[in-house]
């Protein structure tokens, strides 16, 4: 049977199996100044009095919460957006983004409702960008990459051509607010219907129950047991029933399966949980069963109430859950479903209702539509449909089962599984279970680990939570699931969590069961909390261990040496646990690791590497934190928490999804910071609040970076590092602030132009650039008198290195590429310089003063094709390499023969040289035309 997890709505709309993941329903967006006090106001005051949960601006952030990590959460988890374009809408970047994302969840197709309003602004020019809208993108062309531009007018071009409200002088503002309140109620109805299909022959007992409930009776409270054998059809009929009638009530609430909710060891609590925060459309967390009942008794019972609790058994206690029934309001009513007419006999003034079996007709209406597609088989197969239909035994759940099975399959299939299930009837004691078990059998290999899966840990959670574990771990999980789905061995909601009928639930648990029926401990899946923790703290176990839930409260320690033995895990989820020591050798093969309201007191390193999900919850628990690395998270778009790391010391983001980084202005701690391949990244906030601690940032392949502020303020940074960034907030950068830095690097930065505050780095020991291509110049480079190494590469544009001559403590110098330059300072002064690259100097004429540099051991002048003389190289004793290949315009080269020291020679081209080279050198030698001697050649070896 089927089941939603649907959201709750206004006091006129029904509750569903579940809130949404969120806390609102109504997203609101608008320009504050236009309509804050005015038109919004009106609007979100009636949403809020029709108990309509409405996202609207920063009053509605929780603590400690910035804009960008609120926005992220709110607008994909509401249902439906109301964005109110006024004239100065298009002016906020924020307004512009917000909307952006809406039309995207939008697009998505998962339900998604936009009602745009148009206050006092023609559509047309919303949906052309004219008048006001055209004049704000003029402003932002100059101040957003072309892509961000782009995706703003799209958005506004789609909601432009949407139907929604135009407000003007002529009409009433108080009308309309009536006409959008009336139309969000309506849609939130729609989708909170529970969903359910193939509904053969279900008008009479839909009757029947609804007969029992008397709704036109205010008199009294009425309790209606709905019972029968497991596959009857009870959950069905249930929902059909709650469909039908929720519109009825001012709150209403469907669980499902609690049964197993209870079973679990905070099960009441967690089930009063659920139910408390459904009805009052708000998260709350009672602490205990008393706490509860009270919490229902003041604030609950009062209202027209519609409950069903689908699958109790016979531990359910009506008084010990909900209080008493007369606490509640004369109108409520409630509806339970059992396959235990005696777990009725607990609940006060029940009546008792139990469904036929399907007729004949109607089983074989329902097993056509799901073998054949069509209410009525083919005529030359009416015999063999009959006989599979006797097999079912009018239990609607075996019927589509055994369908879905048969579906496309041929003759010859159908009758070798007839006899299968006719064997199973004559000969088990759990029939339906078997006849199941037929339809797991035909499964691949593939198919049956995401079936278990689902069985064991899923049901009710979104399709993408364990999708990227099963891709992970080649499960094909988009053909498995589309397989289990038409097999109707699940299904997904259309909230996309999925479902399975507790029978096909318990098929899968006992298949694992019976892998080895002492041991759980030899199990690949444990979804026992007890039997997980006994395996635990008796450090059994083995690699057959695939997957472990623990749930419910404990004050159990769990260490990484219980998990030693379980190396082919896969699959992790924990709640209300602490956790300690070094995970990272223990777990090689884990693919989904879930930690929820664990305190992982002693946590001091965490790394997520490849998992495709959009937030890490409770990150900002993990209070003792010192080095976090996460990489290859694609839809990773939200750090919450991060703000809280106070002893964080080491912070990695490599290809991650996020637009902003939440503030680091409280993590005083933070030593090391690398942030790379974040290619959405448009801000780094609060650089300034680590003035004193922070000594290494690597920025690297964060094109559409615009804002890092605070950066001139980090006194302590010893290291800097900038790769593909483009600095939107200008071609600059100032760096006078970081009078600490040792190291500095800047690649690929091509609209890069100047680089302010050199001359206050006077602990800069060295400096590499590359790709630099906007550079001309850097002043107050010679005032660097502790540098070391200086490496200018692709600096095509350099033209001027004035006052080089004075780093006297140079020791490496490459200019390599950079092909303006046309001459240098004299380079006597460099007694410390023992590497000097000027490969492809194309323009270089010379080299004044090369003669003087004592120390040099390579120098590299390939391709330097403008130079015409070298001067007299004898006084480079410690010359061993020297490469003069490409250079076309020199043509005689002095003083080799007495560079004793020299190991490795290249030229080419019109040369003239007379050259001692020892016994041990290697040499590449070609086209010397006018080369005159080379001395010892005999026992040269030859250069590769």
């Amino acid at each position: 049977m089927e089941s939603s997890a649907a959201a709750s709505s206004s006091s006129a709309l029904p509750q569903s199996v579940a809130l949404p993941a969120g806390d609102y329903e109504v997203f609101m967006s608008f320009r504050g100044p236009d309509v804050r006090n005015k038109f919004a106001s009106h609007l979100y005051t009636s949403l809020a009095r029709a108990k309509i949960r409405t996202f609207r601006d920063e009053e509605e952030l929780q603590k400690g919460e910035g804009i960008a990590p609120s926005l992220v959460r709110a607008i994909p988890d509401s249902k439906i957006y109301i964005p109110i374009l006024s004239e100065q809408y298009a002016s906020s970047k924020w307004c512009l983004t917000e909307l952006a994302q809406m039309v995207e969840c939008w697009k998505q197709g998962k339900g998604h409702i936009i009602l745009p309003i148009f206050y006092f602004v023609d559509p047309r020019d919303v949906r052309k960008q004219q008048g006001s809208y055209q004049q704000a993108f003029e402003q932002h062309a100059q101040k957003h990459s072309p892509q961000t531009v782009i995706e703003w007018k799209e958005a506004l071009r789609e909601v432009g051509q949407m139907k929604g409200w135009h407000v003007t002088e002529s009409c009433s503002e108080g009308t309309i607010v009536d006409e959008v309140l009336s139309k969000v109620e309506s849609h939130l109805m729609s989708m909170y219907t529970l969903v359910t299909d193939e509904l053969v022959g279900i008008d009479t007992p839909v009757e029947e129950v609804m007969e029992l409930l008397d709704l036109g009776s205010s008199d009294e409270k009425v309790i209606v047991g709905i019972h029968g054998m497991g596959g009857l059809g009870k959950t069905t009929l249930s929902k059909a029933v709650y469909n039908k009638i929720c519109s009825k009530f001012d709150r209403c609430c469907y669980l499902e399966d609690v049964r197993e909710a209870l079973a679990k060891s905070d099960g009441a609590v967690s089930l009063l949980n659920r139910i408390i925060s459904t009805i009052l459309k708000a998260d709350h967390q009672v602490k205990s069963v008393s706490e509860g009942i009270n919490m229902i008794k003041e604030r609950v019972s009062k209202h027209k109430l519609l409950l069903v609790l689908d699958d109790i058994d016979d531990k359910f206690e009506f008084d010990k859950i909900l209080g008493k029934l007369s606490d509640f309001s004369a109108e409520s009513r409630f509806i339970f479903t059992t396959r235990y007419k005696r777990a009725l006999n607990f609940i006060p003034e029940c009546k008792f209702y139990e469904p036929e079996e399907m007729s004949r007709h109607l089983s074989l209406q329902l097993f056509c539509k799901h073998a054949f597609g069509m209410n009525n088989p083919p005529e030359e197969d009416a015999e063999i449909c009959g006989e599979f239909v006797e097999v079912a035994a009018g239990l609607p759940l075996a019927l589509k089962v055994i369908g879905s099975l048969l579906f496309h399959r041929g003759r010859e299939f159908w009758e070798e599984k007839l006899k299968e299930y006719r064997g199973i009837v004559s000969t088990t004691e759990n029939v339906l279970q078997e006849r199941l078990k037929i339809s797991y059998k035909d499964l691949s290999h593939n198919e049956k680990q995401i079936f278990l899966d689902i069985a064991c840990f899923f049901i009710g959670d979104e399709k993408d939570l364990p999708y990227y574990m099963w891709s992970e771990c080649d499960f094909y999980p988009e053909s498995g699931i589309d397989t289990l789905i038409h097999r109707s061995l699940m299904k997904l909601e259309k909230n996309n969590r999925f479902w399975m009928h507790d029978h096909i639930r318990d098929l899968g648990r006992a298949i694992v069961k019976k892998e080895d029926v002492r041991h759980p401990y030899n199990r690949s899946r444990i979804w026992s909390t007890d039997d997980a923790l006994d395996m635990l703290r008796n450090r059994q176990g083995s690699e057959r261990v695939e997957a472990i839930q623990i749930h419910g409260y404990g004050n159990e320690m769990l260490k990484s040496q219980n998990f030693e033995k379980l190396s082919g895990l896969r699959y992790l989820n924990v709640q209300y646990r602490q956790m300690m020591g070094d995970f990272s050798q223990v777990l090689p093969n884990i693919c989904f690791l879930q930690l929820h309201q664990c305190n992982l007191c002693n946590l001091t390193q965490l790394k997520v590497s490849g998992v495709q999900v959009a937030e890490i919850r409770g990150l900002g628990e993990l209070r003792a934190l010192e080095t976090m690395v996460i990489s290859d998270c694609l839809n990773l778009n939200s750090l919450n928490g991060l703000e809280n790391l106070l002893l964080l010391k080491t912070l990695t983001l490599s290809s991650v999804n996020l637009e902003r980084l939440p503030s680091l202005a409280n993590l005083s701690k933070l030593k090391d910071l690398e942030v790379g391949r974040c290619r959405n990244l448009v801000e780094i906030q609060g650089m300034d609040g680590l003035g004193e601690s922070l000594s290494c940032l690597t920025i690297e392949e964060c094109p559409r970076l615009e804002s890092m502020d605070g950066l001139q303020l980090l006194g302590a940074l010893e290291e800097l590092t900038f790769s593909d960034i483009l600095f939107g907030q200008g071609p600059s950068l100032d760096l006078s602030g970081l009078v600490n830095l040792k190291r500095l690097n800047i690649h690929w930065c091509p609209e890069l132009t100047e680089v302010k505050g050199l001359e206050r780095l006077m602990s800069l020991e060295r400096l590499s650039m590359r790709g630099c291509l906007s550079i001309r110049q850097l002043p107050g480079l010679s005032e660097l008198s502790n540098l070391k190494k200086l490496s200018l590469y692709l600096c095509e544009s350099l033209i001027d290195l004035a006052g080089i001559n004075r780093l006297e403590s140079l020791q490496k110098l490459s200019l390599d590429e950079c092909r303006s330059i046309t001459r240098l300072p004299n380079l006597s002064g460099f007694k410390n310089l023992w590497d000097l690259k000027l490969k492809g100097c194309i323009e270089l004429t010379g080299l004044e003063g090369v003669e003087g540099l004592e120390s040099l051991r390579e120098l590299n002048l390939r391709d330097c094709r403008s130079i015409t003389e070298l001067g007299n190289l004898s006084g480079l004793k410690k010359l061993r390499r020297l490469t003069i290949s490409g250079c076309t315009k020199l043509v005689e080269v002095n003083g080799l023969d007495e560079l004793e020291e020299l190991e490795y020679l290249e030229m080419e081209r019109r040369m003239r040289v007379k050259c001692w080279v020892r016994s041990t050198a290697r040499y590449a030698v070609g086209l010397c035309f006018f080369l005159v001697e080379i001395c010892q050649v005999n026992s040269l070896h030859r250069s590769t």
